[in-house]
């Protein structure tokens, strides 16, 4: 059930990407304000929300908090399908970060309390399936339901969807029995707030005084601001540079999102549980020589003249590029006490959410903007090209983190 929450989550978020031309043309924006849409119109509450519901979910209920996202953000989503102008638009993609805010950083908790230390990483990495899977099921969906009827038909009904699956959610998902235990047991620490789970104070000095922490954030954030960057814009490329119709765009990212996606997914989650055990660097070690692996490859993709030759330059470091999900993932639940996670967890998504995902998908807008001024509809290839030295300054930052994983780990 997190996994199906977290894919529409994904799919709700992501579907912006594929149905960016006939809303761009619909609405009359360039792409520096359909790049602000995809972003930071998102982020910006979906990042600074975050923390204090995690904190109320750690509180009181991780399985409410989750149920109430849900409903919230999918009613956003249907509201985009009405949306007449920028501004509106604006606004209710504002609400869908409002309601994705409390979404993932409780179901990391969650996951962190069912399954024990050695497991945790291929857990995460079995939740993270939904990014590939929603973000693939948003590029499949949207692409059709936008070529055979229209773009808002896809919105409203993904967003009826999500609402629908919210109750059952709730009826099928209970809080972990050692989460309670621990819960209860923490009321009579010195971490205890009015009887009621840790004090935000302390989760904050505990996160800022490990060096762990920061680089992994910042280094996720380098890679979510390109990542999140393709995502947004690839389909538009494949729309512009390679002549693809709207359905032939979602068959061709679908694709590569569906596999290329889910091997990386769960690659990552094995491959970081298997070197972990033996050195907690290898954590944060894996996915920057990923990432660097990543770079000559999505460069091949995007300079490539074929549809052909670009899927197979992109399918491979899709995956690399997903690597870091379980890995990363699974050491933030270890820089703190069970009791913090969730709030650990959002301290992490802000960071890397308000940059990569705020940012990522604005910037290359604005480059392609600027680009386009001397190459045309060219402008945007140019555009992802540059972007790709965050996946650099991705891998050294991961490759630093390493260095005080061993220090910052606890069980």
């Amino acid at each position: 059930m997190l996994l199906l929450v977290y894919t529409f989550n994904f799919l709700d978020r992501q579907i912006l990407g594929i149905l960016a031309i006939p809303v761009k043309a619909d609405l009359g924006l360039s792409d520096t304000q359909l790049g602000a849409l995809g972003g930071i119109a998102f982020a910006l509450l979906y990042s600074t929300l975050a923390i204090p519901l995690a904190l109320i979910a750690d509180k009181t209920s991780r399985t409410w908090v989750i149920t109430i996202s849900l409903t919230v953000w999918s009613g956003f989503t249907a509201l985009c399908g009405i949306a007449t102008s920028f501004w509106q638009m604006f606004f209710f993609r504002l609400g869908v970060g409002v309601g994705e805010a409390g979404g993932v950083a409780p179901s990391y908790a969650l996951i962190a309390d069912y399954f024990p230390s050695h497991e945790r990483a291929r857990a995460l990495a079995i939740y993270s399936l939904g990014i590939p899977l929603g973000s693939a099921a948003g590029v499949l969906f949207g692409g059709y339901v936008a070529q055979m009827i229209e773009w808002r038909t896809a919105f409203i009904i993904v967003g009826i969807a999500g609402v629908a699956i919210a109750p059952l959610f709730r009826l099928i998902v209970r809080e972990p029995k050692k989460m309670l235990a621990e819960t209860a047991r923490s009321a009579q620490s010195p971490l205890a707030e009015s009887n009621s789970g840790p004090k935000t104070g302390d989760v904050f000095r505990i996160l800022a005084a490990k060096k762990s922490f920061w680089f992994l954030s910042f280094g996720a954030s380098m890679s979510s601001l390109c990542g999140y960057g393709i995502a947004f814009w690839l389909p538009s490329l494949m729309q512009r540079s390679f002549g693809l119709d709207l359905i032939g765009t979602s068959q061709f990212y679908g694709s590569i999102l569906l596999v290329g996606g889910t091997i990386g997914v769960l690659a990552g989650g094995w491959l970081g549980d298997y070197f972990g055990k033996k050195d907690r660097a290898a954590y944060a070690w894996l996915p920057a020589v990923c990432f660097i692996l990543g770079v000559p490859l999505f460069a091949g993709g995007i300079l490539s003249t074929s549809v052909t030759a670009a899927f197979l330059f992109f399918l491979i470091p899709q995956a690399l590029a997903y690597v870091w999900l379980g890995p990363v993932l699974s050491a933030v639940q270890h820089l703190v006490p069970a009791t913090m996670r969730a709030t650990a967890s959002a301290s992490f998504l802000f960071i890397n959410n308000l940059i990569g995902l705020g940012f990522g998908t604005l910037i290359l807008g604005a480059m392609s903007d600027q680009f386009s001024q001397s190459y045309g509809d060219e402008g945007l290839r140019y555009a992802i090209l540059t972007a790709l030295i965050f996946y650099v300054a991705a891998a050294i930052l991961m490759a630093m983190a390493g260095k005080h994983l061993r220090k910052d780990w606890i069980e």
